[in-house]
C-alpha cells in the first residue's frame, strides 16, 4: 500500500543555474550515442534496466527500456517515481539529475554515464497526461492459459510447474466442448486422467472457477515470469487482480 506521496516541486525549493546547465548538457550528451555508457545487457540480450511505466492515475501501461525511459523524461512527458522508506517520491527531471548527482546508486551499472553526468537510472516512471490502460486481445495460448489459472490444477487446487500441467475441456469434445477460453481449464495430469471424457459432475469432481477469457494486459504476465524489482510488485499487483 502506498505509505505516502511527495512530490519534489521544485527539489530543495530552487532550481538554480546549475541545474538547468546540467539538464542541457544531459539532453546535449543523451542525443549523442557516442557520448552514453548506456546500462549493460542481460546474457540473453534484454536491458538489464527495464522501467515501468505508470498512466497518470497510477496504473501499469508499459515496461520500457531505459533509453526509452529517459526520453520521455526529457521531453517532460513524464517523472519519476522513487520508492524510499518514507513512501513513494516523484520527481521531475531537474530534480531527478540534483537527486543522482547528491545520491549515487549503490551499484555501478545502476547509473547512465555521460561525458558530464552520472544519471541513475529510474524504476518507476508517472506519465503526466496519459489515463488510458492499453487494450489488445490476449492470444490463446498454453502459457497465457496457466498464466490466467495461476499455474493450479483447477479441480485439486494444488500448484505445479509447466511440465506437470495439461489442458483440460470442460466440455469434452466428444459433447460438442469448442477449444475456447470459456471451455479450457488448467488440470494437473492426475486430475485430467481422473475426468477423463467426462464432464466434471460425471467424475464426481468441481471446478474452483469458471474458465473465462482474461482481460489483463499481456505485459504484465511477461514481467511475472521475470526478475522483478521491488518498487514494481505494488503496481504490478493491482494490474494483475485488476483483469
Amino acid at each position: 500500500m502506498i505509505r505516502a506521496v511527495r512530490t519534489l516541486f521544485p527539489y530543495r525549493g530552487l532550481i538554480d543555474n546549475r541545474v538547468v546547465c546540467d539538464r542541457q548538457h544531459a539532453v546535449s550528451d543523451l542525443t549523442d550515442p557516442g557520448s552514453v555508457n548506456n546500462p549493460p545487457e542481460e546474457m540473453d540480450g534484454r536491458p538489464k534496466h527495464r522501467v515501468l511505466v505508470l498512466n497518470r492515475l497510477w496504473q501499469a501501461v508499459n515496461i520500457v527500456a531505459a533509453p526509452r525511459a529517459f526520453s520521455l523524461l526529457f521531453q517532460e512527458h513524464a517523472c519519476v517515481i522513487h520508492c524510499d522508506d518514507s513512501g513513494y517520491m516523484v520527481y521531475g527531471i531537474d530534480e531527478w539529475l540534483l537527486y543522482s548527482e547528491e545520491n549515487p546508486a549503490r551499484h555501478e551499472g545502476d547509473h547512465i554515464h555521460t561525458v558530464r553526468l552520472k544519471i541513475r537510472v529510474p524504476k518507476i516512471l508517472l506519465l503526466k497526461s496519459y489515463d488510458r490502460l492499453p487494450v489488445k486481445e490476449i492470444r490463446f495460448t498454453r502459457q497465457n492459459l496457466f498464466e490466467r489459472d495461476g499455474y493450479v490444477c483447477q479441480y485439486c487446487g494444488d500448484l505445479f510447474g509447466p511440465r506437470e500441467l495439461n489442458l483440460d475441456h470442460v466440455i469434452p469434445r466428444e459433447r460438442g466442448g469448442r477449444t475456447t477460453w470459456e471451455n479450457i481449464t488448467t488440470s494437473c495430469q492426475r486430475c485430467n486422467s481422473r475426468k477423463a471424457n467426462r464432464l466434471p459432475h460425471e467424475a464426481g469432481m468441481r471446478l474452483l472457477r469458471k474458465p473465462r477469457r482474461p482481460s489483463w494486459r499481456p505485459f504484465v504476465s511477461v514481467a511475472a515470469r521475470d526478475r522483478l524489482d521491488d518498487a514494481w510488485t505494488h503496481f504490478l499487483h493491482l494490474s494483475h487482480n485488476g483483469r
